[in-house]
């Protein structure tokens, strides 16, 4: 019974927050968290297969259930049931839909009572089939709905610290188009089996969903990296030399992290010592080890110094000296993060095989953003999350020596993008220190999508000639989700010269 009744309280726990509309991250994630904040006993692997099969045919059995009768029928007792709603959706959904058909407990109450009901619960099913005309209802959950969440292409990157010397990207790309015959000259003439070349990222490739490309030995070894396109922007727009000291002050999951080393490190010799030059923060404990393992296996562990804490905190010029750029990719609404419904709908149909690329795949490519406690209203959520993204990049830009500082979210909203931008250029302590939008000639200028100037010119006057919104728009750059290739980011470069 203690597996039904950690289940119960993991399902409950996503049905509340879906009803409010705050449901943020993955299926998994969002089960991964509940089992912790309830402390379950049951292994949180096992309660993830019954709640994500469950939370994906839950209309259909709470209309088998209604029809059955069997919630109209719940011994009560002191004028409440007996018998949780959600406890019986999951036993339902195990003696209707799980492989064994059965329920997994001994002789209980609870049991004996759905049981009563079985022969009136396979019924209905039987008859909603017919009505929909399906054999199975996995057939119903493939809908369009699911599709149009799926990332339109997979991107990755040539990781040179893990090349060869003489031509560390080329002979990647040469093994690469072994496989991946037919280059094409946009990504969305990307079909399976094909590749293209990225023209606004250096040694940024995309290939289809379909190609896993988690199976290929340059995967394996590090070669290659999974990262959206979106997400290789703020190291690609700081672009720090080679004797350029950074931090990263949001590292993990370790994408950017590892992008920035890559900029830096790939022209260095096996005789040049390594040294620290990359501060990375992470103030979660679990997360900064998911951050050490990327940093491993991208090959720059001796070069970036993961710092576990608050990077308001602990990040000073002392600690870290001569710091001349950073990158602040902040917690943040993750508006603009999708192909999350696909993944949790696939996972009841996936092999032996199947299921171990997948965790490769989740291992090495861990979500941008995590879920977060939010407020009910959206504008609430939004202020508080506006107001914590404008302290830490202010924070970032008191850096005595920092010449650049990218700031970046996986957001659509203006609250935590333009906005903020505007809120750190009106701050008196930013302007007296210098700062500015860097001009769009600097942020990869024929990227087309850039910043809302609206924005802007709700707050600066044209007339102004240290005030001109279409400059600042243009020092933004913005992508939409799937419409741009990938998931919805934001990013801005704040520059001054010492």
């Amino acid at each position: 019974m203690d597996f039904y009744r950690d289940a119960t309280w993991v399902l409950e726990s996503i049905e509340n927050q879906d009803a409010k509309g705050k449901l943020s991250g993955s299926l998994q994630t969002l089960v991964l968290n509940s089992c912790k904040r309830f402390k379950v006993k049951t292994n949180p692997k096992h309660i993830y297969a019954v709640v994500s099969s469950c939370w994906r045919y839950k209309p259909f059995l709470e209309k088998v259930m209604k029809k059955s009768k069997i919630l109209d029928e719940v011994p009560q007792k002191k004028g409440a049931p007996v018998f949780q709603r959600l406890t019986l959706l999951l036993l339902c959904h195990d003696l209707l839909l799980s492989k064994s058909k059965r329920i997994q407990m001994g002789k209980h109450p609870i049991k004996m009572f759905v049981l009563k009901y079985k022969t009136r619960l396979n019924a209905e099913l039987a008859k909603m089939k017919v009505k929909l005309k399906v054999k199975d209802l996995s057939q119903l959950t493939d809908s369009d709905d699911l599709t149009n969440d799926i990332t339109p292409v997979r991107w990755f990157r040539v990781n040179p610290l893990r090349c060869t010397a003489e031509k560390p990207v080329q002979s990647v790309v040469t093994e690469l188009r072994k496989k991946f015959t037919e280059k094409v000259d946009s990504w969305k003439d990307v079909v399976p089996g094909s590749i293209y070349y990225d023209e606004y990222i250096p040694n940024l490739f995309c290939v289809h969903p379909q190609d896993k490309i988690t199976s290929h030995e340059l995967y394996k070894q590090g070669k290659i990296i999974i990262q959206d396109r979106a997400s290789c922007f703020p190291a690609h727009i700081l672009n720090p030399k080679s004797d350029d000291i950074v931090i990263d002050a949001c590292a993990a999951p370790g994408n950017k992290t590892t992008h920035l080393a890559a900029h830096m490190f790939q022209d260095k010799t096996a005789d040049e010592k390594p040294k620290v030059q990359i501060y990375a923060f992470e103030k979660d404990p679990e997360r900064a080890q998911v951050l050490n393992k990327m940093i491993k296996i991208a090959g720059c562990s001796k070069e970036i110094e993961v710092i576990v804490g608050d990077f308001t905190k602990l990040a000073t010029p002392q600690a870290c000296p001569n710091v001349n750029g950073l990158i602040v990719d902040p917690s943040c609404s993750g508006s603009g993060i999708f192909g999350r419904k696909y993944i949790d709908s696939i996972n009841h149909k996936k092999t032996d095989e199947e299921k171990e690329e997948e965790e490769r795949e989740l291992d090495a490519v861990p979500e941008e953003q995590e879920e977060q406690e939010l407020d009910d209203n959206l504008k609430t959520r939004l202020s508080k999350l506006s107001s914590f993204q404008f302290q830490i990049v202010k924070y970032a830009l008191s850096f005595p020596q920092a010449t650049k500082v990218v700031y970046s979210t996986c957001s659509i909203h203006a609250e935590e993008n333009e906005r903020v931008v505007i809120d750190l250029l009106l701050d008196k302590k930013v302007k007296e220190s210098g700062w500015r939008v860097a001009p769009r000639s600097k942020v990869i200028p024929t990227w087309e999508r850039r910043g809302l100037v609206d924005e802007f010119q709700q707050v600066f006057r044209e007339d102004s000639e240290s005030s001109n919104c279409q400059e600042m728009a243009d020092g933004c750059i913005r992508a939409l989700p799937r419409e741009d290739g990938g998931i919805g980011f934001f990013a801005v470069c704040f520059e001054r010269t010492l």
